[in-house]
């Protein structure tokens, strides 16, 4: 197994005529040490079929490939997507049966544009899209039990944050309604190239059952999205519009046992359904 170093990576960039673009995300790792502690976070084994989505050079795709029995590599990027293959037969040729190349916007695939059912995510998200990478994937894939992922360290923590938590917002309630959400670690600057402006975090993911509810998960999201849309508001005046009027707001929240003038980040998923049955209830 030969890994992508910073020689390799400028290299291989310079014979593709590449230059990174901020539109798509592109910050490729150039340090060894990293994709390998990223694979060993992700406690994948060789049953594992492993979705990664802007696998870009592959530096993460040739330390992850040794140790699943798959690899579904999805790029955006036509250039990076015909030359990932390449690139691992030439520097991986024994586990180079073991990727498949989805040339796709990862936003929009779902099980029959993969041709497998991966059961790990693990990957170095573009930070402009990492959230809802992770959303889509979870809420398509139903196959996913774990993953790991690399994503900005401030959206790191909003998405493992915990209720009353300045931070804790719909990404972080959301996340929670697919998955048990932590904190894995931090990642410098000085791993990527180029160098983003901005520090990186790992976040582990363990699929959950989400609440036990009558409300669908389309509704529990609406009352999320609503709850947060103006957060210093009381719960009772941000749900209003949702709810119709604030009094049928207030009728839910009662209804579901929570203080109507409590607001969004004091609640965790599970109040969230509750409140959304309720409306469902009142309607």
């Amino acid at each position: 197994m030969s890994l992508l170093g910073p020689v390799e990576v400028r290299v291989l960039a310079e014979k593709l005529n590449l230059r990174p673009t901020k539109k798509l995300g592109q910050n490729f790792v150039i340090d060894g040490g990293t994709v390998r502690r990223i694979v060993r976070l992700a406690e994948v084994t060789p049953e594992d079929v492993a979705i990664e989505v802007g696998p870009g050079l592959g530096s993460l795709t040739l330390a992850l490939l040794p140790e699943v029995a798959e690899v579904v590599a999805v790029e955006i990027d036509p250039v990076l997507a015909e030359q990932l293959p390449l690139t691992v037969a030439q520097r991986a040729p024994d586990v180079a049966g073991r990727l498949k190349v989805v040339h796709a916007d990862a936003l929009k695939v779902g099980p029959a544009d993969l041709g497998a059912e991966p059961t790990a995510l693990v990957a170095n998200l573009p930070y402009n899209v990492s959230v809802p990478v992770v959303l889509h994937l979870l809420e398509v894939l139903p196959s996913l039990r774990r993953g790991l992922v690399m994503v900005q360290s401030e959206v790191a923590d909003r998405l493992a944050a915990s209720p009353g938590s300045r931070i804790y917002g719909v990404p972080s309630v959301k996340a929670a309604w697919y998955a048990d959400v932590r904190r894995a670690g931090p990642v410098g600057r000085n791993v990527f190239w180029p160098a983003p402006n901005v520090d990186s975090g790992l976040v582990s993911l363990v699929r959950r059952e989400p609440p036990a509810t009558t409300a669908t998960r389309q509704e529990v999201f609406a009352a999320v999205d609503a709850a947060f849309a103006q957060r210093r508001k009381t719960l009772r005046a941000a749900l209003a519009s949702w709810a119709g009027t604030p009094a049928a707001a207030e009728k839910a929240l009662v209804g579901a046992g929570i203080d109507p003038s409590a607001r969004g980040e004091q609640l965790r998923i599970e109040d969230f359904a509750r409140i959304a049955e309720q409306r469902a209830v009142i309607a």
